[in-house]
């Protein structure tokens, strides 16, 4: 029991917080003792770590103990340590590529070069209690890497991210089985595009008209993101792909992004947009729904390979 993750000596825990004996508690004249590991609940808290913490047990017998000689429950009942832990997982990475500005080709001297791929760990470390993480993701480097599952899922249901990812004309890495992903990927293009695309710019337009209610201000660059994102899901309903570069309409969205269009303006043509995309869903070739049997049958063999 020793050996368990140690205390935050900074941390006071308030009252009624579960926690288990580091030590053993010998009895008094007139209360039994208690043993290591026993669990009782924090009845009074310090106002520091200097001094101790009143702790009653089952038995109703109470005694005071310092924050060394106490450890929070949930944190006692989890793991010592993760074999798995030494797993690199970067290294499991079947698929890069640059989405972002320099992918729409909306880059500028100032714009970060954003990275986004999948991920496929080993059979031995996605059965275990301890699992996967569903992505992989450094603020510092601007990465992003989804579980294959979670790719996949979030890819049957049309989210923006993703689609842009399997449509990227700047990729950096891929593998065969990734190779065999991008063959496919029509079948993640299906009506669902209407709803996910729509919806969103729809609840991101209304936050930024209240931002100007309240602040006055307006955040150009989401905008003109939200623009492309609406010019893109026309493009796919009517088209079949993902649009990632936007040659056709850089100068407009660049104006977008640098203020130099009227918000009355942007609006405007965000719902001229609106009443496109609304034709384009009743006259679309895209299946209502997406192939969800290629897209499992996919990951199965995905999952197979890594036995």
């Amino acid at each position: 029991m020793s050996n368990q993750p140690p205390f935050q000596a900074n941390l006071i825990l308030p009252p009624g917080t579960q926690v288990v004996t580091r030590v053993a508690i010998p009895g008094g004249k007139n209360t039994a003792g208690t043993i290591q590991g026993a669990v009782g609940i924090i009845v009074e808290a310090p106002i520091d770590n200097t001094h101790a913490y009143r702790v009653r047990f089952p038995d109703g017998g109470e005694a005071s103990l310092r924050r060394s000689e106490i450890s929070i429950r949930k944190q006692w009942q989890q793991p010592e340590t993760n074999p798995l832990e030494e797993y690199n997982l970067y290294n499991y990475i079947i698929y890069r590529c640059i989405v972002g500005s320099r992918a729409f080709g909306l880059d500028d001297n100032n714009s970060d070069t954003d990275r986004r791929g999948i991920y496929l760990p080993p059979a031995q470390m996605h059965w275990s209690i301890f699992g996967v993480p569903e992505q992989l993701e450094s603020q510092q480097t601007e990465e992003c890497y989804w579980e294959i599952q979670k790719f996949l899922t979030l890819a049957l249901k049309a989210n923006p991210n993703v689609l842009e990812c399997l449509y990227s004309p700047l990729i950096e890495t891929t593998s065969p089985l990734a190779e065999e992903l991008l063959g496919i990927r029509q079948i993640f293009l299906s009506q669902l595009v209407f709803q996910t695309y729509n919806g969103y710019v729809m609840s991101q337009f209304k936050k930024l008209e209240q931002d100007i209610r309240t602040r006055g201000n307006i955040k150009y660059k989401h905008a003109m993101h939200l623009i492309r994102l609406l010019i893109s899901g026309i493009t796919i309903l009517k088209q079949g792909f993902v649009p990632v570069q936007v040659e056709n309409h850089r100068e407009q969205l660049l104006a977008i992004k640098h203020g130099e269009m009227l918000w009355e303006d942007i609006n405007n043509w965000r719902l001229s947009l609106h009443r496109d995309f609304d034709r384009a869903v009743t006259q679309t070739k895209l299946p209502e729904r997406p192939d969800y049997q290629t897209a499992n049958a996919f990951l199965i063999k995905a999952r197979q390979q890594m036995v």
